[in-house]
């Protein structure tokens, strides 16, 4: 599990860090917003913690921009400042939990633990809703696809793979993140497979129809979307 730390004081983000990792989280930190940002673009994280007080960004305007571009992350606003108010903002804003500094690292963890149980039954469940992008669907339950009504038969991997990249729709995605969410492993840069399972899935996906859907971003990884 990934967890974003977003705090400019060092003692505190190290504190977090220690804590995560002792209960088997895989942390980064990012000391502003904009770091933030530039983090959830290139990887796939399970849970965000901010802080509201930031440099360049404060974390209320870093909340609501992170539910934009990442409706389905959770995230817990760790910050002193505590009036019903403030609270009441940062919900609004996206918080999905809200902690008010000086906070018991133990109590942390149960929230934590809480709110990503809580989307682990969310994504069980959708996962069998069906997904439709352009002219493409995608029966989860079943495992078929079509396109401009049209069945396309995938083996498992493939359909895996494709379904990924559905639910990533126009978001710039690297062989890493692929490599991590579809295989379950970390990339070989020694080997091409993520090339050769994309190539595979565009003949199939793309190659009889006038809008292609697959699309190469060269030296960076590859994106799902109709237009570009």
């Amino acid at each position: 599990m990934r967890v974003l730390i977003v705090e400019d004081n060092s003692r505190v983000s190290s504190l977090l860090k220690r804590g995560l990792e002792s209960q088997e989280y895989q942390v980064y930190i990012s000391e502003d917003a904009e770091d933030a940002i530039v983090l959830l673009n290139k990887i796939t994280f399970d849970l965000a913690i901010t802080d509201i007080m930031l440099p360049k960004m404060n974390g209320i305007d870093l909340c609501k921009l992170i539910k934009q571009q990442h409706p389905d992350l959770p995230i817990i606003m760790l910050t002193a400042l505590g009036t019903i108010d403030e609270k009441i903002e940062g919900f609004d804003a996206g918080a999905d939990d809200y902690m008010v500094k000086p906070f018991e690292i133990r109590e942390l963890y149960v929230r934590i633990k809480a709110i990503l149980q809580r989307r682990s039954t969310k994504n069980k469940e959708a996962y069998l809703t069906d997904l439709e992008y352009h002219d493409l669907k995608i029966d989860k339950k079943f495992n078929r696809v079509f396109r401009n009504g049209k069945e396309i038969e995938l083996t498992p991997k493939e359909f895996k793979l494709l379904v990924f990249l559905v639910n990533n729709a126009e978001r710039i995605l690297t062989r890493e993140e692929i490599a991590e969410n579809v295989w379950g492993n970390h990339f070989d840069t020694g080997t091409n497979y993520i090339d050769v399972y994309i190539a595979y899935l565009r003949k199939k996906i793309d190659k009889d129809f006038d809008s292609k859907l697959i699309h190469t971003k060269p030296g960076v990884g590859f994106i799902f979307a109709s237009q570009l």
